[in-house]
C-alpha cells in the first residue's frame, strides 16, 4: 500500500484497514474470496474495531475504580446470596428495559460493590453507558453546585446515564440540602433509568445519616419501588477474593 492510500484510509477513520490492507489482500488470495466477500470481510472488522473502541470508551467514562467480572464472585462463600437470582438478572437485564433498581446491602467487605460494578460492566459490555459513583462524592458534588448555581447541569450529567451505580451509601452525615437534592435525583431517575445501589446500613438506620425522617421514608420508597433487593447481612467478610478483568 502506498502512503496516499494510507492517509486517505486514515481520514476515513479506517485504522484496521490501513494497518491489515497487505494482511487483507494475501488471505484473500489464498482463500480465493470473490470482490463482494472481501468487502463483506473488511465492514465486519473495520465494525467490530469499532464496536470494541466503543465499548472500552465506555468502560472509562464509567470511572470504576475496579472492573470486577460476576464470574470471579466467590458465591460458594456465600450460600446465604441467592445466585440464582442475581445471574438471572445479569444475564437478562430485565431491570435494565424496566427501569427498576438493585440495592445491596450488607457489612463492609461482603461483595456488594463487586457485585454491583460487575452488573455495571456488563451492561456496559452490552451497550449500555453507566457512571461509578461514591454517595459520598456525589453528595459533595450536588453541594457544590448550590454555590456555584448549577444544579440542573449537575441533576442532568447523572440523569443521562443508562445505568448509575451509587456506592456506600451511609458513610457520611448530609445536609438538608444535599438530602433535597440526591431525592429529587432519585425522583427524575424514577421509572425512567435503573440504578445500583449498595449501602454497608439498613434502611431502617438510614435516618441516622440523612436526619430528615419524611424525605428518607420518601427516598426509600422510590428507590424500592418495583426493585430488587439483596440482604446481605448475613454473609461473610471476603478477603482477596474477588479478581477484576484484566
Amino acid at each position: 500500500m502506498n502512503d496516499d492510500l494510507k492517509e486517505k484510509l486514515r481520514a476515513l477513520r479506517l485504522p484496521r484497514l490501513a494497518d491489515h490492507w497487505d494482511d487483507d489482500l494475501k488471505e484473500a488470495a489464498r482463500q480465493r474470496m470473490s470482490h463482494a466477500t472481501l468487502l463483506t470481510h473488511v465492514v465486519q472488522e473495520e465494525y467490530r474495531l469499532k464496536c470494541d473502541r466503543a465499548r472500552q470508551q465506555r468502560l472509562r467514562r464509567a470511572r470504576l475504580p475496579e472492573p470486577w467480572t460476576i464470574e470471579t464472585f466467590p458465591f460458594e462463600r456465600q450460600p446465604k446470596l441467592n445466585r440464582k437470582a442475581i445471574l438471572a438478572l445479569y444475564d437478562t437485564l430485565d431491570f435494565l428495559a424496566k427501569a427498576q433498581n438493585i440495592v445491596w446491602l450488607g457489612r463492609t467487605g461482603c461483595g456488594k460493590t463487586g457485585l454491583a460494578s460487575s452488573f455495571l460492566v456488563g451492561a456496559i459490555h452490552r451497550g449500555a453507558t453507566g457512571r461509578y459513583v461514591l454517595f459520598a462524592d456525589l453528595v459533595a458534588e450536588l453541594y457544590r453546585s448550590v454555590a456555584l448555581h448549577t444544579q440542573e447541569q449537575v441533576l442532568k450529567k447523572y440523569l443521562r446515564w443508562d445505568l448509575l451505580l451509587i456506592d456506600e451509601i451511609g458513610y457520611v452525615e448530609v445536609e438538608p440540602v444535599q438530602v433535597g437534592l440526591f431525592f429529587t435525583l432519585m425522583q427524575k431517575r424514577h421509572r425512567k433509568k435503573s440504578t445500583l445501589l449498595t449501602s454497608n446500613l439498613g434502611f431502617s438506620e438510614w435516618g441516622s445519616f440523612l436526619k430528615n425522617d419524611h424525605l428518607t421514608a420518601a427516598l426509600i420508597d422510590r428507590l424500592t419501588e418495583a426493585s430488587h433487593l439483596f440482604n446481605m447481612k448475613e454473609c461473610v467478610t471476603l478477603r482477596g477474593k474477588l479478581s477484576a478483568d484484566p
